[in-house]
């Protein structure tokens, strides 16, 4: 995205920040990103005991991860822009006040619809705190160093998705299940203290002049996005790649908002996502990357567990030390990413990460059994490397050019279309994974069956990336030929 003359004019004067302030700045929004991923995967590991403890069935405890997921995907658009209009600094605040209250209430909770209803509160503030602590970066950390700040962010969530559920698993073994809620209120409180001291306060005026002039929040278009969400994350989630009744349902009425949020925001006078936005070519690239990597992701997430165990037979104990080396490696990954994207442009870097990932997808549909978990872990290792090197460099291109009031909601879609891909690729992936091994129940498939699954799968996951990479090579050279025009 072009920034306006104006947000051109105001970086090119605005002081640049302390090198100490902007280390303490990038401390506080470090916090910001781990506190939600390790909020979603520390309470995975805790389902099985919270459906002993309030003696109800796996369907209705698993949503207390699903309440959380469907706050998060639902209102991430909207908390970046009403950051945008209120203050960025505000309204992180509150989300981290919001989440740290809501993490104290789950581990108070006495019913298990309570608990329910605190985690949603908590994915409400989880959602504030991702949209608009990338939206930060432009304004606490110096132009030059800006891929590094965003590899840190992505390492930082990467840990907080490493350390859950061996945390989460602890926690629960040792105080029991009401510890992994309330270890998360010190966090909340550090952060909070952290980001009070150390981020830039908000502009005065900003964005809209006095606070009579700002535009209004755009109601309408939030509640209509909200609910679009809400109904495909529901289609995704509750039928597990399978789509019943209920399923197409839902994806019907998911279609339906999307097309009537279009016509909503066309005549709206300040629209929560401004469709003019879209006419970036280079932004619609890098959204529909982001979407598609994450989903091939979330295979190894999906299908590794029971291709580890089924096929290779390892056990409990060492399936778990084997899928915590994608989230490690994803961690080690970030900063030395963030430098290769300060040295040598988003463009190349991003090229790079999709090419690995290609490669260590094409490796996995390979796989021979008889290598055993290190013929599954090198290409592993791979795609993880890839998907790190792509999240930092593709975050960095989109952040680098926004303009001061529209880095919330740019931030928001941003995250938005992650979270999406997880999404689509937890059901997608699953039913390709499934069908491909000609089993209903994967616990009881035969080994050669989940073999033949995850080459099916990875088969699949290796077209989605090259898609990307596609469009990554295309927009490189779209954005060459603008500059080139420019030139001449």
């Amino acid at each position: 995205m072009k920034p306006s003359t104006a947000a051109t004019t105001a970086r090119a004067t605005a002081p640049a920040p302390a090198p100490s302030s902007a280390r303490w700045a990038l401390a506080a929004l470090s916090l910001s990103m781990l506190l939600p991923s390790l909020g979603i995967s520390i309470a995975n590991v805790a389902l099985p005991t919270l459906s002993v403890a309030f003696s109800a069935p796996f369907a209705a405890v698993q949503w207390v991860v699903l309440a959380f997921l469907l706050a998060t995907t639902t209102t991430i658009v909207g908390a970046g822009r009403l950051g945008d209009l209120v203050g960025r600094r505000r309204l992180l605040l509150g989300g981290i006040v919001l989440f740290t209250v809501a993490s104290l209430l789950c581990g108070a909770a006495p019913t298990l619809w309570l608990l329910i209803a605190a985690r949603a509160a908590q994915g409400l503030g989880a959602a504030v705190m991702m949209a608009l602590t990338m939206a930060f970066v432009g304004g606490t950390v110096p132009k030059e160093r800006t891929g590094r700040a965003m590899g840190l962010l992505g390492t930082m969530s990467a840990v907080g998705t490493a350390l859950g559920p061996s945390l989460g698993g602890l926690l629960v073994a040792g105080p029991g299940w009401r510890a992994v809620f309330l270890a998360l209120v010190p966090l909340g409180g550090l952060g909070l203290l952290l980001a009070h001291r150390h981020l830039p306060p908000d502009a005065p005026d900003a964005p809209g002049g006095t606070a009579s002039a700002r535009p209004r929040p755009d109601r309408p278009g939030t509640l209509l996005l909200a609910l679009t969400l809400a109904a495909y994350a529901l289609a995704m989630t509750l039928g597990r790649g399978r789509f019943g009744t209920l399923g197409l349902g839902l994806l019907a009425a998911a279609g339906l908002g999307a097309v009537l949020f279009v016509l909503v925001e066309r005549r709206s006078a300040a629209p929560l996502v401004r469709p003019a936005m879209f006419r970036d070519g280079a932004l619609r690239a890098s959204l529909a990357m982001s979407a598609l990597v994450s989903t091939v992701v979330m295979a190894t997430l999906v299908v590794g567990p029971f291709y580890l165990s089924r096929a290779l037979g390892l056990p409990a104990a060492g399936v778990g030390l084997v899928m915590s080396v994608g989230p490690l490696v994803t961690a080690v990954t970030g900063v030395p990413a963030g430098r290769i994207v300060d040295r040598i442009g988003t463009r190349r870097t991003t090229a790079a990460g999709l090419a690995a990932m290609t490669v260590g997808c094409l490796a996995l549909c390979a796989a021979p059994t008889g290598l055993g978990a290190p013929g599954y872990l090198a290409p592993v290792v791979l795609v993880t490397v890839g998907y790190a090197t792509f999240q930092t460099a593709n975050n960095t291109g989109v952040m680098a050019d926004v303009p001061p009031d529209r880095r919330g909601v740019v931030s928001g879609v941003l995250n938005l279309s992650r979270n999406l891909g997880l999404i689509t690729g937890t059901a997608v992936m699953g039913a390709v994974f499934a069908a491909a091994a000609g089993a209903d129940d994967l616990t009881a498939a035969r080994p050669a069956a989940v073999a033949t699954g995850l080459h099916t799968t990875f088969a699949v996951a290796a077209a989605l990336v090259a898609v990307a990479l596609v469009l990554a090579l295309a927009s490189g050279r779209s954005a060459a030929g603008r500059t080139a025009a420019a030139r001449s």
